[in-house]
C-alpha cells in the first residue's frame, strides 16, 4: 500500500482497519512503518462505534499515537453515547461518514437530526460519491453543514440504469469537483481530505494518479 501511495505522489493517509486492527495491538508498528516512509496520518476510519467502550477506546488510542484529531465513523445502536464520551475525554472530533441511500445516516434529514441532538464534537465526514447515491448534491451538503464539516472523502460515481454505482476518476462522473474545491477554498476549510478510489483493484495506481492530478489542479 505504501509503495502505491508514494507512486501516486501522495504523502498523507487516512488510516483504516484494513491497515491495522486497533483492538489487536497492531497500531503501534503500523503507525511507525507509515511515518518512517514519510507519510503523515491525517485521520482514522471509518470506524463503527458500538456500545462496546473497549472497541471504541482502541480507535481513540490511535489518535494519540499518530497525532491527528479526527476519526471518521459510523454508529451502531448504543454507539453514540460511547463515542461522545470518548470525544470529550480525548479531545478528538468524530466525523460521521454518510454511506448512501440505504445507510441510516446517509441522508441529509438523518444528519440534521443527529447534529441537532449532539454537540460540536460530532460532525460530518462528507463522502461525495455516497452523497450522490443518496440523491443529494455534495456541494450543497458541504454548504449546509459547513460548521460541522470535519472531513471529506473525495470520491466520484457514475450509475448504471439500475442505479448501481461505479468508481471513476474524480471529476469525470457526477461530482462537481471544481465547484467543491472552490467552495472549500472560499471557507478556508481546515478538516482532513481523503481521496477515495475503489476501482481497478488489480492496478489502481494509474487511475489514482489521475485523481491526484485532478485535485492538485485546484491547489
Amino acid at each position: 500500500m505504501l509503495e502505491m501511495l508514494l507512486a501516486c505522489n501522495i504523502s498523507n493517509l487516512e488510516l483504516c482497519g484494513f491497515h491495522c486492527k486497533p483492538e489487536r495491538g497492531q497500531a503501534t508498528l503500523t503507525i511507525k512503518r507509515i511515518m518512517d516512509a514519510g507519510v503523515n496520518i491525517t485521520a482514522y476510519g471509518v470506524h463503527k462505534f458500538t456500545a462496546d467502550e473497549t472497541n471504541g477506546r482502541a480507535a481513540f488510542d490511535i489518535t494519540r499515537q499518530a497525532g491527528f484529531e479526527t476519526i471518521s465513523a459510523d454508529l451502531a445502536n448504543g454507539g453514540l453515547p460511547v463515542a461522545e464520551a470518548l470525544c470529550r475525554e480525548y479531545g478528538v472530533k468524530l466525523a460521521i461518514h454518510n454511506h448512501g441511500r440505504r445507510h441510516a445516516l446517509g441522508s441529509v434529514a438523518a444528519l440534521d437530526t443527529l447534529f441537532a441532538a449532539t454537540g460540536p464534537e460530532i460532525g460530518l465526514c462528507l463522502d461525495t460519491a455516497w452523497m450522490l447515491d443518496s440523491g443529494e448534491d455534495p456541494l450543497q451538503v458541504a454548504e449546509r453543514f459547513k460548521e460541522r464539516l470535519y472531513g471529506i472523502h473525495i470520491k466520484d460515481f457514475v450509475f448504471d440504469r439500475d442505479g448501481k454505482p461505479r468508481d471513476v476518476v474524480v471529476g469525470t462522473g457526477n461530482l462537481d469537483l471544481q465547484g467543491l474545491m472552490h467552495y472549500l477554498k472560499s471557507i478556508d476549510y481546515q478538516g482532513f481530505v481523503t481521496l477515495e478510489y475503489e476501482g481497478d483493484m488489480d492496478n489502481p495506481v494509474p487511475a489514482l494518479s489521475e485523481c491526484v492530478a485532478a485535485i492538485q489542479a485546484f491547489n
